[in-house]
C-alpha cells in the first residue's frame, strides 16, 4: 500500500483520476483524505471520484426493484467510520471485508499477502469503498453504504477523525478496553454523549452484542468466531441505519476547512472546470432531447440527408445515370450549403474558443470536466426515459402475451418507439460535440468557403481533433447514427496526425468486432489501459478510433509507433432487428476488418455462429471488392468459458471452426468467381494461436464482484498474441491509413447486394431462388405471348371487337395454377427450405404482381391493336373521301382560272390565283370539326368553284399546282388530327431500362455502372477474356471432362462454349421477332422483356445441361446487351413499315 501511496502522491491529476477509476472498478477502496508527507496538510483528492459512476438496485415500499446509476462523488448515501485507538490485536480492515464481501479483500489488511507491519505513507490515510446491494433477499445492506477507515491511531489524526465522525451516519471503534486516564477517553466520551449511533469492539473482551445504552453497542472480539462477529456486527449496523437518516456526499467533504481540496489548488483544473461550467450553462434552458437539434445543427436532418444522397450516388439506378448522377450531386451540394448557412451555436463557438488555446494542461482539463459534467447533466434524465422505456417494454409483452388487440399492442409500440427516439435524442456527449465540428468543417469545404463566426479558419478544425486524439481521446471514425464515415473529415484528420507526428510514424491498426453485449469495449480497455464506454446495452454507437503511443521499449519488438484501436457498436442489436440493420451491421464489419491489421472476433461463449455468418459477408464483400486488398489477420476471442481447459478441450471445436470458414470461403469464392478455397487466403487465420478462451470478467455477481484474476491473465496473454501480430505485420504508415479508409469505404458505398444477406448461404440460396423465378416469370411470358399472338390474329380478321380482362385471366389460369405448384413444391421441399422461406411471400406477391401486369400489358396493347384497326380503316375512308374532293376542285378548276387568263391587265396571274386559292380553302378547312362541318365545307367549295369563269387553255402545270395548293390547305391536317401519333422508338434505352428492373429488383445486381464502364465490350464474341463468363472454376473443369487442362485447351473451350450459345440464342430471338409480326401490329416494349427473359432462360438450360459450369452476371449482361443491339435495327426497320403504313404525318 505504500508503494501505491508513493504512485498516487507523484502523479498528475490524470493520473490519479486514473488510478482511482481503476480501483474503483476492481472492488478496492480509494483514499479519500491523504495526509501531505511534507507538511501533514490534509488532501482531499475529489477530482479523483469525479469519473466513477456506482450502480445499485432497491427494493421500494411496493416490493419493487429500482435500479440506480449514479456519479459516486454526488450520491447521498449513508456512511460507517471505523476507525481505532492504541494497537489492537484484530484486524479492523479484514472484518469491514467481511461486512462488504468476505471473498474479497476490499481494504488492504495486515493479512494479505505482501503486508508489512510497518506504515510509511498510508499512516493517517483514510480510505472509502460502497457496499452496493443487487435487489436481492441476500444483500447485506438494503441501501448503497460508503465504508470509510482511518489507517493509523485516531488519537494521531485528530483533524481526520473529527471530520469522519462529524459526517458519518454510524461510528466504529475498535479498542482493547475502556480505561481512564487515557488520551483517547475525551475523544470517546464525545462520542458516547452524541446521538450518532456508536458501536465499541473490545479486542480484549469476550461478549456477545449489547446495547449499553439507546444507540451504544458494544461487542467482544476475543477468542470468538469471526463468522459471528461479523454477523453480529452486521445486525447492528443495520439497525443503527434503518433509524438514521443521516447521509452525506462526498462533494461535501470539501467543505470543511481543514483540508485542501485537490481541484481548488490546481490553477488549469480550476480554469478547465470554469470553462465547461460556462458552456453546461448554455444547455440548462433547453430540454434534454432539444438539445442536439438546437446546439448541434450541422449533424442532424442534412446530414443524414446527404449520407443518404451519397450512397444513391454510388449506387445509381439504371439508364438514368448521367441525369440522375447530376440530380443528386446538386442535392448533395444543396444541403451542403444548406449546412453551411446554418447557424453555429454559441455552445459551439465557445467550445472552439477554449480548444484553440495554446496551453495544453488547460485544455486537458476542460475537456475532461466537460465530458464530467455532460454525463452530469444528462444522466438523470437518460435514467428516467431508460426507466420509461423499460416500463412501456413490459407493457408492450404483456400485452402481446394476452392477446389484446392488434390496435392496442400497436399504439404501445408506437409509444415505445417515440421514447427510444427521444433516448437517442438525448444522448450528449463530446463525441457529439466532434461530430459537429467535423459537418462544419465537411461543409466548408464542399462551399470552399469559411463560416460565418467561427472563432477560427475552418481549415485550422482537423488540427484540434488531431491534438485531441494525440491527448489520448477518441475519434468517431464512423457515425453510428448516419452509417456513414465522413471521408473529408476523416482525412483532413489523419493528414494533420501526419503533420505532428510525422510521415514516418508506423501505425498498427487493431479492431473489435462483436455480438452487442459481449465485453468488447471493456476488454480493449483492461487491454490498454483506454476509457470507452462500457456497460449492458449499446453504448458504442458506429466506430470510433484513438491512438495508444508505443513505449520506446516495445518499438523495437513490435516495429511500430502507435497502435490505433478501433471499437465498434455491438452487431445484432435486438432493438434495431431488420434487414437494414443486417446491413449496417455487415458494412460496419467489412469495413473494420478491411482496414485493421488485426481484428479481435469477440464472442460471448462458445457458439460463433453469428460471428460465422457475419464473417462470411465479409469474406465475400472483399472478394468481390476487386480493387481493395484486404491483408489483415483475425484472432478470435470466446468471452465468459468457465471451463479453465476450454483451450485443450476444445480442439475439436477449433476443428469445427476452421472447416466451417474454410467451406463458406470456398462456396464464397465459387459465388464470386475467385480462386480462394481457405479462409486465411482472405483474411490471416492460424487455428492453433488465434482462437481464445477468456474467463469470466467478474468473480461472482456484480455489483460488488471483483474482476476476475484468470481474465486479467487471459488478457496479458492476448495482449502478447497482439505483439507477435504487430511484430510480423508489414509497415503501414498514416498516410496508407488514410488512403485505406478512403479507398474502401467508396468500395462499399458502391455494394449493396451482400450486405443485406446473412451468410454465404443465403446468398447461394437467392441466386437459385433468382434463376428458378426467372423460369417462372418466363412461363407466363410465353403463356401470354400465345395469348397475345391468337387474340391479334381474331382481332385482324375483325372476329372480335373488343377484349376484356376476365378473358385473359381464363386464358392464363392454366399457366398461373402450374407455376404456383412448382413455387409451392420449391419453397416447402427444396433443398434450402429453410432458408428460403424467409422469401416465399415476398416472392409469391412478385409472381402475382408480374401476373397483374402481364395481363394489363397484354389489354394495353391488344386495346392498342383494336384502336389502330379501326383507326387505320377511319383513315383509309377519310382518304379516300378527301381524294375525291380533290379530284373534284381540279375539274373545277378552269371555271376558277378562265377570268385570269384572260385579263391582260393582271400580272403574275398563276401566282395571285393560287394564292387566293388556298387562302380561300384553308378558311373552309378550319372549319372542318364535325361531320356536319365538313359536310359544309364540301358544299361550300363546289359552290364557289362553280361561280368562277371558264378557260379552256390551263396547262397540267398550272393545274398540278392549284391541285396542290388544295392539298397544301389542311385537309391532311384534319385527318391527322383525329388519330393518334405513332411515336419513334429507342430499343436499346428500353433494354437498359428493363435490365435494371429485372437485375436490380429481382437479383439484386444493379447493372448500371456495369453497363456504362464496359460499354464499349459488350461484343461477346470478340472478347479477349471468356474466362470472366464462368463463375466457378471447378465447375468448368467438370465440363472440361479431364482434372488438368492446358491452358490453351480451358480458353478454347470456353470461348466454343459461349459462341455456341450466343448462335443458338440469336437464331431464337430471330424467331421470336419475326412471331412479334412488328410490321403489322407495331412495336412494344413487352417485346424487349419477353426477349430478355428468353435469352435468360435459354442461358440458364445451357449452364444446366450435361456440361455443369456457371455463368457470371457479366455474361448474362454481355449477352443480353450484344442480341439487343443486333435486334435492334430489324426491330426499328419493322416499326418504321408500320409507322409508314399506318402514321398520317407519313402519309404523301
Amino acid at each position: 500500500m505504500d508503494v501505491q501511496m508513493a504512485v498516487f502522491h507523484r502523479a498528475d491529476g490524470f493520473l490519479k483520476q486514473l488510478m482511482g477509476t481503476k480501483l474503483s472498478q476492481c472492488q478496492f477502496a480509494l483514499p479519500l483524505l491523504v495526509p501531505d508527507p511534507e507538511t501533514q496538510q490534509i488532501e482531499f483528492p475529489l477530482w479523483t471520484f469525479r469519473q466513477i459512476n456506482k450502480s445499485w438496485k432497491i427494493r421500494n415500499t411496493n416490493n419493487e426493484t429500482i435500479s440506480q446509476t449514479q456519479p459516486i462523488y454526488k450520491a447521498q448515501t449513508p456512511m460507517v467510520f471505523f476507525f481505532r485507538f492504541d494497537s489492537v490485536s484484530s484486524s479492523k480492515s479484514q472484518l469491514m471485508n467481511s461486512l462488504i464481501n468476505d471473498k474479497h479483500n476490499t481494504f488492504f489488511h495486515r493479512n494479505c499477502p505482501g503486508s508489512s507491519r510497518s506504515r510509511v505513507l498510508m499512516d493517517g490515510v483514510v480510505e472509502i469503498a460502497w457496499f452496493c446491494p443487487s435487489g436481492r433477499n441476500t444483500d447485506t445492506f438494503t441501501d448503497c453504504v460508503a465504508f470509510c477507515n482511518l489507517h493509523g491511531d485516531a488519537g494521531d489524526h485528530e483533524k481526520q477523525w473529527k471530520i469522519l465522525t462529524e459526517m458519518a451516519s454510524v461510528n466504529v471503534v475498535l479498542l482493547q478496553q475502556l480505561q481512564k486516564n487515557k488520551r483517547s477517553t475525551d475523544m470517546i466520551q464525545s462520542l458516547y454523549k452524541n446521538k450518532k449511533p456508536l458501536i465499541f469492539l473490545f479486542t480484549e473482551d469476550e461478549s456477545v452484542v449489547t446495547e449499553m445504552k439507546k444507540g451504544k453497542y458494544k461487542i467482544g472480539l476475543k477468542d470468538r468466531n469471526q463468522s459471528e462477529i461479523s454477523e453480529e456486527l452486521r445486525g447492528v449496523i443495520s439497525d443503527c441505519l434503518s433509524e438514521s437518516s443521516s447521509t452525506v456526499r462526498l462533494v461535501d467533504v470539501s467543505k470543511h476547512s481543514d483540508m485542501r481540496v485537490d481541484e481548488e489548488v490546481n490553477k488549469y483544473c480550476k480554469k478547465g472546470r470554469a470553462a465547461a461550467q460556462q458552456m453546461i450553462s448554455l444547455l440548462e434552458e433547453k430540454k434534454l432531447t432539444e438539445i442536439k437539434e438546437s446546439f448541434l445543427p450541422h449533424q442532424g436532418k442534412l446530414w443524414h440527408q446527404w449520407s443518404q444522397k451519397n450512397k444513391e450516388l454510388h449506387r445509381p439506378q439504371g439508364d438514368e445515370i448521367e441525369m440522375e448522377i447530376s440530380r443528386k450531386q446538386k442535392a448533395m451540394m444543396k444541403f451542403r450549403k444548406q449546412q453551411h448557412e446554418s447557424d453555429i451555436s454559441e455552445f459551439i463557438k465557445l467550445f472552439v474558443k477554449k480548444l484553440n488555446k495554446d496551453d495544453k494542461h488547460e485544455k486537458m482539463f476542460f475537456l475532461k470536466w466537460l465530458k464530467i459534467l455532460l454525463d452530469e447533466h444528462t444522466s438523470t434524465e437518460l435514467s428516467a426515459l431508460h426507466h420509461k422505456y423499460n416500463e412501456k417494454w413490459s407493457t408492450v409483452l404483456k400485452l402481446k402475451k394476452n392477446y389484446d388487440k392488434f390496435e392496442k399492442i400497436k399504439a404501445e409500440q408506437a409509444e415505445l418507439e417515440r421514447i427510444s427516439e427521444d433516448l437517442q435524442a438525448a444522448a450528449f456527449g463530446l463525441e457529439h460535440i466532434m461530430r459537429e465540428i467535423g459537418q462544419i468543417y465537411e461543409s466548408c469545404s464542399s462551399v470552399k468557403q469559411n463560416k460565418k463566426d467561427l472563432p477560427v479558419h475552418f481549415s485550422s478544425l482537423p488540427s484540434l481533433a488531431a491534438e485531441m486524439m494525440i491527448s489520448g481521446f477518441p475519434l468517431e471514425l464512423m457515425d453510428g447514427d448516419a452509417a456513414h464515415v465522413p471521408l473529408v473529415w476523416i482525412s483532413a484528420v489523419l493528414d494533420e496526425l501526419v503533420q505532428k507526428l510525422g510521415d514516418q510514424t508506423r501505425v498498427f491498426v487493431l479492431s473489435v468486432l462483436g455480438i452487442q453485449s459481449s465485453g468488447k469495449s471493456t476488454m480493449l480497455n483492461a487491454m490498454f489501459g483506454l476509457q470507452f464506454a462500457v456497460g449492458a446495452g449499446r453504448c458504442t454507437r458506429g466506430a470510433f478510433m484513438q491512438l495508444v503511443k508505443v513505449s520506446e521499449e516495445m518499438k523495437t519488438q513490435m516495429n511500430f509507433d502507435y497502435i490505433l484501436v478501433v471499437d465498434t457498436e455491438g452487431l445484432c442489436a435486438p432493438e434495431l432487428a431488420g434487414r437494414s440493420t443486417r446491413h449496417h451491421d455487415n458494412e460496419l464489419a467489412t469495413f473494420v476488418v478491411g482496414i485493421a491489421n488485426l481484428t479481435l472476433i469477440n464472442i460471448f461463449g462458445e457458439n460463433s455462429s453469428e460471428m460465422q455468418d457475419v464473417l462470411q459477408i465479409v469474406v465475400q464483400a472483399f472478394l468481390r471488392i476487386k480493387t481493395f486488398k484486404q491483408s489483415g489477420s483475425c484472432v478470435f476471442v470466446h468471452q465468459n468459458i468457465s471451463d479453465f481447459i476450454a483451450g485443450e478441450k476444445n480442439k475439436e471445436g477449433r476443428r469445427r471452426l476452421l472447416e466451417k470458414l474454410d467451406e463458406m470461403t470456398k462456396l464464397t469464392a465459387e459465388e464470386e468467381g475467385c480462386d480462394a478455397e481457405f479462409f486465411d487466403k482472405v483474411i490471416g487465420f492460424d487455428v492453433q494461436n488465434d482462437v481464445k478462451y477468456f474467463a469470466q470478467l467478474w468473480e461472482g455477481s456484480p455489483p460488488m464482484a471483483p474482476p476476475n484474476p484468470k481474465y486479467c491473465e487471459n488478457i496479458q496473454d492476448l495482449k502478447k498474441t497482439v505483439i507477435a501480430h504487430a511484430s510480423e505485420s508489414h509497415r503501414t504508415g498514416l498516410k496508407d491509413l488514410r488512403d485505406c479508409v478512403k479507398d474502401l469505404w467508396e468500395a462499399l458505398l458502391k455494394e449493396r447486394f451482400v450486405f443485406s444477406f446473412r451468410n454465404s448461404q443465403e446468398i447461394s440460396a437467392y441466386k437459385k431462388l433468382r434463376t428458378q423465378y426467372s423460369k417462372w416469370s418466363s412461363s407466363v411470358h410465353n403463356a401470354m405471348e400465345k395469348i397475345e399472338n391468337k387474340l391479334q390474329n381474331e382481332i385482324e380478321n375483325e372476329v372480335i371487337h373488343e377484349v376484356e380482362e376476365s378473358d385473359l385471366q381464363r386464358e392464363l389460369k392454366k399457366t398461373s395454377e402450374e407455376v404456383e405448384k412448382s413455387m409451392t413444391e420449391f419453397f416447402e421441399k427444396g433443398k434450402d427450405k429453410d432458408i428460403l422461406i424467409q422469401w416465399k411471400a415476398s416472392f409469391e406477391i412478385k409472381i402475382k404482381e408480374l401476373q397483374e401486369n402481364i395481363v394489363r400489358e397484354a389489354i394495353r396493347k391488344l386495346n392498342e391493336i383494336l384502336q389502330q384497326r379501326d383507326q387505320k380503316k377511319n383513315t383509309d375512308a377519310q382518304k379516300t373521301h378527301y381524294k375525291k374532293s380533290l379530284n373534284e376542285n381540279s375539274k373545277e378548276l378552269p371555271i376558277k382560272l378562265k377570268v385570269k387568263t384572260a385579263d391582260p391587265e393582271t400580272p403574275n396571274k398563276d401566282e395571285d390565283y393560287k394564292r387566293a386559292a388556298q387562302q380561300h380553302c384553308r378558311k373552309t378547312a378550319v372549319q372542318q370539326k364535325t361531320d356536319a362541318q365538313k359536310k359544309h365545307q364540301e358544299n361550300t367549295i363546289h359552290e364557289k368553284a362553280r361561280k368562277l369563269p371558264l378557260n379552256d387553255k390551263i396547262n397540267e402545270e398550272t393545274q398540278k399546282k392549284e391541285l396542290d395548293s388544295f392539298r397544301d390547305c389542311g385537309f391532311n391536317e384534319n385527318i391527322i388530327s383525329e388519330t393518334v401519333k405513332i411515336k419513334d422508338i429507342d430499343v436499346m434505352r428500353d433494354v437498359r431500362e428493363i435490365l435494371q428492373i429485372i437485375f436490380k429488383d429481382i437479383f439484386k445486381f444493379d447493372p448500371a455502372n456495369f453497363i456504362k464502364e464496359n460499354s464499349e465490350e459488350h461484343n461477346i464474341l470478340n472478347s479477349k477474356n471468356y474466362k470472366k463468363y464462368f463463375d466457378s472454376k471447378t465447375g468448368f473443369k467438370r465440363c472440361m471432362g479431364k482434372t488438368f487442362v492446358c491452358h490453351s485447351t480451358k480458353k478454347n473451350k470456353r470461348e466454343e462454349i459461349v459462341k455456341e450459345l450466343v448462335r443458338d440464342v440469336d437464331q431464337q430471338t430471330d424467331k421470336m421477332i419475326k412471331s412479334f409480326n412488328i410490321s403489322k401490329t407495331g412495336y412494344n416494349k413487352t417485346y424487349i422483356e419477353q426477349i430478355i427473359k428468353s435469352i435468360m432462360a435459354r442461358a440458364t438450360e445451357h449452364q444446366e445441361g450435361q456440361e455443369k459450369y456457371e455463368f457470371t452476371d457479366e455474361l448474362f449482361i454481355d449477352l443480353i446487351l450484344f442480341i439487343c443491339k443486333k435486334a435492334d435495327k430489324t426491330i426499328t426497320d419493322q416499326h418504321r413499315m408500320f409507322r409508314e403504313a399506318n402514321d398520317p404525318e407519313m402519309i404523301q
